[in-house]
């Protein structure tokens, strides 16, 4: 992942660690050395949140290898200031499905707990209390409270968190997934807001959490609200027919020309009526900033591992693979040559431009 640094993978699943972590440690750091702390007790601090993040993993582990067993797989896992974010493929359609994905998360930072209090039985630590230092037994204490509220924290309504998911869940059992998700992100938005009001008087991480919450509650909303007017559609009900394309000898002066002249942003490459890749406007960018881009060939810049889809094929799995693929534009086929070609850009504008003729049509009267 860009921005990242990979830490390994498990079970197939890649762990990435955020740039942007590495200053959540340094002001760690300068906090405890800011209350008047040793430097072996500023490290000792840094431990404790490196430990802590080891259980974040593992929260979403479960969520990731929970998704495996519906076949659902997992792109990767990304540690952030904020958390941890697991990728998945898709979200199981299945209400009970999705239940289960998302309470493994809170699920797992309560067996952690549990493990932590048998283990201080074990080595002979008092009954547990509400600490807040490190020493003196107070670190498996701390984590052990620290993992409870996690997995609490986590189980809040707030769309799209892991008890937002659960409420999506559970209310799609009876009203459908599209309603369920209207009604699940517009209590995660009002969370949101809530949770900035309280982030402003007393804890600045608590505004991170309300962007993150707000901006994939709206968003989840929007992707279920689109999937749900492309049902029963194939790709040819919405798929852009006037296109140009270029061959594998075509010049990058060619290309470049192309993209100036027009609004396509991403071209088809085909020889002899076949689909040999897809240009796009971002490899046609970088290949203009390399000293050698006179003498380039599309054939030398385009991607030649190109999705193609059959124009009976349904929309909305289309759009699923364009998304799990991160595919700006697909060819459409028709008996193996091409016939069209299919871009969120374009599905949007057609959408917009059908919701209003829809609307302009005269009412049926008997």
């Amino acid at each position: 992942m860009k921005c990242s640094l990979k830490l390994g993978s498990v079970a197939g699943i890649g762990v990435y660690l955020h740039w942007t972590f590495v200053f959540l440690i340094g002001w760690i750091f300068l906090a405890h050395l800011g209350a008047g702390q040793t430097v072996l007790q500023a490290l000792e601090g840094v431990g404790f949140i490196l430990t802590l993040f080891a259980c974040v993993v593992l929260h979403e582990f479960g969520h990731a290898l929970t998704a495996k067993r519906y076949g659902v797989a997992t792109r990767d896992i990304t540690l952030l200031p904020i958390g941890g974010v697991a990728r998945l493929e898709r979200i199981p359609e299945k209400p009970m499905e999705e239940f289960w994905v998302a309470i493994a998360g809170p699920a797992v930072n309560a067996v952690i707990a549990i493990c932590l209090f048998l283990v201080m039985q074990l080595m002979g630590h008092p009954y547990p209390s509400l600490a807040v230092d490190q020493s003196e037994g107070g670190f498996l204490e701390h984590l052990m409270w620290v993992n409870l509220f996690i997995g609490a924290f986590n189980l809040l309504p707030a769309f799209p968190m892991d008890g937002g998911r659960i409420l999506r869940s559970l209310l799609a059992t009876r009203l459908g997934r599209c309603r369920s998700t209207a009604i699940a992100a517009k209590i995660g938005r009002t969370m949101a807001i809530l949770f900035g009001i309280v982030g402003l008087f007393h804890n600045p991480i608590l505004i991170f959490i309300a962007v993150f919450v707000y901006l994939g509650a709206q968003g989840e909303a929007d992707s279920v609200a689109l999937q749900s007017r492309l049902e029963g559609l194939c790709v040819r009900d919405a798929m852009i027919t006037r296109f140009r394309t270029l061959s594998p000898w075509d010049t990058l002066e060619t290309a470049v020309a192309e993209l100036l002249g027009g609004h396509q942003q991403d071209f088809p490459v085909v020889e002899d009526g076949q689909v040999r890749g897809l240009l796009r406007r971002n490899e046609i960018v970088e290949a203009l900033g390399h000293h050698d881009a006179r003498g380039k060939k599309v054939a030398d810049i385009m991607v030649r591992d190109c999705l193609s889809i059959d124009e009976s094929a349904p929309l909305t799995s289309t759009l699923e693979l364009m998304s799990m693929n991160h595919w700006p534009a697909v060819p459409v086929m028709r008996n193996g040559q091409i016939s069209g070609l299919v871009t969120p850009e374009y599905l949007r504008q057609w959408l917009a431009v059908n919701s209003v003729m829809m609307n302009r049509m005269p009412a049926h009267s008997e």
